[in-house]
């Protein structure tokens, strides 16, 4: 199959989104499909020094990656922490991706999927689709607008209803969607009323690379973490929804004991204020966002990882953070909504602890009775490992991958 992929986020980015794709599209690779990517130049959770020479000086770039072709289109560098701004480089940012993939010489695909949000991407794919043929595949992540309006970042009426008539043209124009959970397929369903084109695919973890490892490893060792410190974690986007406030709550509650201490990892708008509500703690220690090896190696370094989100967050999420947590053999404690897909899966898995949101002593009290009993963190991460390799592996959701986009080709040529 001739298949093309587009996404805001690729390596050398770091973060779920950018790996996601970059794994799908190894592995498709890996089974002698032909995958092109379009995605903008790295400039979101990069290192300077992981950006080639050549990338900083064009506007337009293509180049190699695992036998992807990764073509680059220098975007806007429009600031993105006002709301406005940030939906003004997604608009100009899929504008420019459509004449990317417009002008690609050669290349017809025979799918054309699409990581969304932002949405407007799928549009872009709409419109390619109308040029290059090829069947629309839209894998949605985030159901936006509904999560932005959950967490009052979208107010304004007439924004909210041109961004879900946007949603539900795309939903209906797509030959299909691919959502993560039970929770998303049904948001969907609700939008268009039509069930027959919306497939549930886990999004997929590499269990090959993210495995269990040595807690005493080399995070620690450059961190000089003693082994009796008690680490937990929180990696990923520090944003609005990510409620970050709990944990540094929490940590405020235990503050008394000295073996427990909070790495909080990674980049977004919300780091500099808590850092700075936390700049008399001396429980809480903030890193950059890590490359994917250090990712790992945080993981492996933990004792307890983290996952939390605002009550506001009513859509079903999965964060993908839970995937690679349960992969490393690493126990889970959650602080998010109860009613959402992510609970279900860590009381399936049997590998970790639900909490309801916003409850900072609640979550102090749970890390507090896992730091007495470690037993308990050794059984969830054994269990979380094993559910992990059973229904999360890149080679099943890939596979499912591949028999979803053969269906939509055979109906094509029916």
């Amino acid at each position: 199959m001739n298949i093309l992929l587009i996404t805001a986020y690729f390596p050398p980015e770091v973060g779920s989104a950018s790996h996601l794709f970059f794994e799908l599209g190894r592995e498709l690779t890996h089974r002698g499909h032909h995958v092109t990517v379009i995605t903008g130049f790295p400039k979101y959770h990069v290192e300077k020094s992981k950006i080639n020479s050549e990338l900083k000086k064009s506007i337009w770039a293509k180049e190699k990656m695992e036998n992807m072709d990764v073509v680059r289109i220098r975007t806007l560098d429009i600031p993105r922490q006002i709301p406005i701004f940030r939906g003004l480089d997604q608009i100009t940012t899929s504008i420019m991706f459509f004449f990317s993939g417009l002008f690609l010489k050669n290349n017809r695909p025979d799918i054309i999927l699409v990581y969304s949000p932002p949405l407007f991407l799928g549009l872009t794919a709409y419109f390619l689709k109308l040029f290059k043929k090829g069947k629309f595949v839209l894998n949605v992540q985030d159901l936006f607008p509904q999560s932005a309006i959950d967490l009052g970042l979208l107010k304004n009426k007439l924004l909210i209803k041109l961004f879900r008539n946007i949603e539900s043209i795309l939903y209906r124009k797509v030959d299909c969607v691919t959502v993560h959970s039970t929770g998303n397929r049904a948001h969907v369903i609700n939008c268009v009323g039509n069930k027959n084109h919306i497939h549930i695919v886990h999004n997929p973890v590499d269990t090959k690379f993210i495995t269990p490892g040595n807690r005493n490893n080399i995070f620690r060792q450059r961190h000089d973490i003693p082994d009796n410190k008690f680490i937990i974690s929180f990696a990923g986007v520090i944003g609005y929804s990510q409620d970050l406030d709990t944990v540094i709550e929490a940590a405020n509650h235990l503050k008394d004991t000295k073996d427990i201490v909070f790495y909080i990892v990674g980049d977004g708008v919300e780091r500099p204020r808590l850092i700075e509500k936390s700049q008399n703690m001396n429980n809480i220690v903030f890193l950059p966002m890590q490359p994917k090896e250090g990712y790992l190696e945080l993981l492996h370094a933990s004792d307890i990882c983290l996952v939390t989100l605002r009550k506001e967050v009513n859509t079903p999420v999965v964060p993908s953070k839970i995937l690679s947590i349960m992969a490393a053999g690493r126990p889970v404690v959650a602080c998010l909504p109860l009613t959402g897909d992510a609970p279900n899966i860590i009381k399936n898995a049997s590998c970790g602890i639900c909490l309801e949101p916003e409850n900072s002593i609640k979550l102090a009290e749970t890390i507090s009775a896992i730091y007495q009993n470690p037993a308990i963190a050794e059984k969830y991460g054994v269990n979380g490992r094993k559910y992990a390799e059973e229904n999360f592996s890149l080679e099943n959701c890939t596979t499912v991958y591949e028999n979803i986009f053969n269906q939509l080709i055979n109906t094509k040529q029916s």
